[in-house]
């Protein structure tokens, strides 16, 4: 089993975990996440945005436990490994891209998304899932070739 193998398939559990139960308890109850600083508040971010982030928690429920598998898949070295973690690849590299651009867009435009702390964590997150996308492009190709 590589290193970055198992680096990879920690952080996929670990904060690919964290993150689904923070969009659980988005889709529950969102002004809990709020309180909890799991979602921004609601002074600090436009009406509108706060009700997309609500929807997008409930698809991201739907969409983000194909990481938490395939970072398992990772660890147990699973024959399926390389073809689980280019799909999750693909749904992390998508995400972080498509929200990194839509936020910073809704920026430009003078659209309250967050304060400064909260758009480091924004920003961080959609980091994450970018540069774990590309180690995990890299990595499953890799191991399938």
């Amino acid at each position: 089993m590589d290193t970055l193998q198992i680096i990879l398939g920690l952080l996929w559990l670990a904060v690919g975990g964290f993150l689904y139960a923070g969009q659980l308890i988005s889709t529950v109850n969102f002004p809990l996440a709020q309180r909890l600083g799991l979602q921004e508040k609601a002074e600090n971010v436009n009406p509108l945005i706060g009700e997309l982030e609500r929807k997008a928690a409930a698809w991201d429920l739907f969409a983000l436990w194909i990481p938490l598998l395939a970072g398992f898949l990772m660890l147990l070295d699973h024959a399926a490994w390389p073809v689980a973690c280019l799909i999750a690849s693909g749904i992390y590299f998508d995400a972080g891209g498509r929200e990194w651009a839509k936020i910073r867009g809704l920026m430009a435009h003078g659209v309250p998304v967050g304060n400064r702390k909260e758009r480091k964590v924004i920003f961080g997150t959609f980091s994450f899932f970018l540069i774990t996308a590309l180690a995990g492009i890299l990595l499953g190709i890799a191991a399938l070739v």
